[in-house]
């Protein structure tokens, strides 16, 4: 499997609506995407995760994800290691609460003050782990204190985002929708793959086949137009290295 570069964080979140403590995952995983980690962080969504969806599988299987469940079933950690891999990090709701001493919370949805302030808790143990992951600085309290300070008492949300690369390719006058080409072009170019080499069009294919499907009798032309797309590909990057 592809090393490749690691510039941002997924988070998956538990989807189980029927626990005050799976209302404060998805709610504190946002609070991280849009207040805290803005930058460094994606969501990935469980229930699409769960059913098949390529592009939500393969960014935990490209980028680091941290997996935040409410309770000690683990669903998202699990599903993350079943389909994609292991997750960088795991955080359980309940066991932070315990941890932390803080009081159990009672609603799913509408205000309560419990709620609010296991959230803060665990987009802040997000945060930092998200820190941690892309070897950054940790988070000063104060900065989490402002980032925190909009939290909201409004409805649960599913904040689906998985922002993995795609690019089209004809291929035998169909287009095809390749996910993760951009990175794989980038990590072959950084390993020194030059277009002209003889294993270049096979280690294409090969990474190309880990992440999407390839029908056996597209294979052939397939490789040719990656190898052509990676061609182009290399010669924008020289020309822009030029300038």
């Amino acid at each position: 499997m592809p090393d490749l570069s690691q510039k941002k964080v997924g988070i998956i979140a538990c989807s189980g609506e029927e626990l005050p403590c799976g209302t404060v995952t998805r709610e504190a995983a946002l609070l991280v995407l849009e207040r805290l980690r803005p930058q460094e962080t994606v969501t990935l969504c469980l229930p699409l995760f769960l059913a098949g969806e390529e592009r939500e599988r393969a960014f935990a299987r490209f980028f680091p994800t941290i997996a935040v469940d409410g309770c000690e079933k683990r669903c998202a950690a699990r599903a993350t290691a079943l389909y994609s891999a292991e997750p960088a990090a795991s955080i359980v709701v309940d066991e932070l609460r315990e941890q932390l001493g803080l009081e159990a919370p009672q609603r799913i949805r509408g205000p309560e003050e419990a709620r609010r302030t296991l959230v803060a808790a665990t987009a802040a143990a997000v945060a930092q782990e998200v820190g941690r992951l892309l070897g950054k600085r940790e988070m000063a309290t104060e900065e989490i204190a402002a980032g925190i300070d909009v939290l909201s008492e409004g409805a649960a949300v599913c904040s689906c985002m998985s922002g993995i690369p795609v690019e089209r390719l004809e291929v035998n006058g169909e287009t095809l929708e390749l996910i993760a080409l951009p990175t794989i072009f980038e990590l072959l170019s950084q390993q020194g793959q030059h277009p002209d080499d003889g294993a270049t069009a096979h280690a294409l294919l090969e990474h190309t086949r880990i992440y999407n499907a390839v029908p056996g009798e597209n294979e052939d032309a397939l490789r040719q137009a990656l190898l052509l797309a990676y061609r182009e590909y290399c010669a924008e990057r020289a020309g822009a290295e030029r300038r």
